[in-house]
């Protein structure tokens, strides 16, 4: 990556796994992967370009330049839905793998122990963020609970027909996490988000008619079609390896695709 460039974020992270033992956290790691890859290949989205950043139970992915918002908005969410319910089907309860998720486009720059930004840092705040968080404790049967940033939301969801989602299946919310203040939508696959008991801070005021900045899409967004949206990716571009040790310097090429280990200076 450039010391500075606009990118679609996504991250990831499951639900109550501090509580699972030893054997269910090795199973959840080894599934958070698969799915992933898994749900990208099934939304043609190219995972061998993706630049993470894993940490056990969860993962930060900037995606490549040329990648679909609408894509991993709708087809790759829903891809990592069924491929959940697969995983769980006919486990215990309490091994369920479930997962919340975050969508963000902004800029995000690679530093010498993970990624900066304030992109990246709303991404995590999102992710984490208390209503996220009681969307899949209150929704009990669902496996996935997904937030949008609020530009993802109208440039994607409601500005334009690019995706199969309505945007009455979002539940407008407020995001206080730590120093940061924001908004965000959320939407769990299957559960009318809408009726579930957030909290009675949780909600956000919100009226879909009314205009905002980011009613109208982002010129020159990635995606290809009408307004840099719809379509696919472009052909893999040269595949480099980084390997960013503690406190150590980063190889980096163009089009890279890289796995930052954070945790014991090794590549996963």
């Amino acid at each position: 990556m450039e010391e500075f460039e606009r990118r679609l974020l996504l991250s990831v992270d499951a639900e109550g796994y501090g509580r699972a033992d030893e054997v269910t956290q090795r199973e959840f790691q080894e599934a958070i992967k698969r799915l992933l890859g898994e749900a990208a290949g099934a939304a043609r989205l190219d995972r061998r370009r993706w630049v993470t950043q894993e940490g056990g139970d969860s993962l930060f992915v900037v995606l490549p330049e040329d990648a679909s918002e609408p894509v991993l908005v709708d087809t790759f969410m829903r891809g990592l839905d069924a491929g959940l319910r697969t995983f769980n089907h006919n486990r215990k309860r309490e091994t369920w793998l479930r997962l919340r998720a975050a969508v963000h486009f902004g800029p995000a720059s690679l530093g010498a122990n993970g990624f900066v930004g304030p992109a990246p840092v709303e991404l995590g705040r999102i992710r984490d963020c208390a209503a996220l968080r009681a969307a899949l404790v209150k929704a009990s049967d669902a496996c996935l609970a997904v937030g949008l940033s609020e530009s993802v939301f109208h440039d994607v969801v409601k500005a334009a027909a690019y995706t199969s989602l309505r945007a009455e299946e979002f539940r407008h919310v407020r995001v206080e996490e730590k120093e940061y203040r924001g908004e965000a939508w959320i939407w769990v696959p299957g559960t009318d988000v809408r009726q579930l008991d957030l909290g009675s801070e949780s909600d956000a005021e919100t009226d879909l008619d009314r205009t905002a900045p980011g009613d109208t899409p982002v010129a020159g967004r990635p995606g290809g079609g009408d307004n840099g949206r719809a379509g696919g990716e472009a052909a893999r571009g040269d595949v480099y390896t980084l390997h960013v040790a503690s406190g150590g310097a980063a190889a980096q090429g163009p089009g890279a695709s890289a796995v930052v280990n954070n945790y014991n200076g090794g590549r996963q």
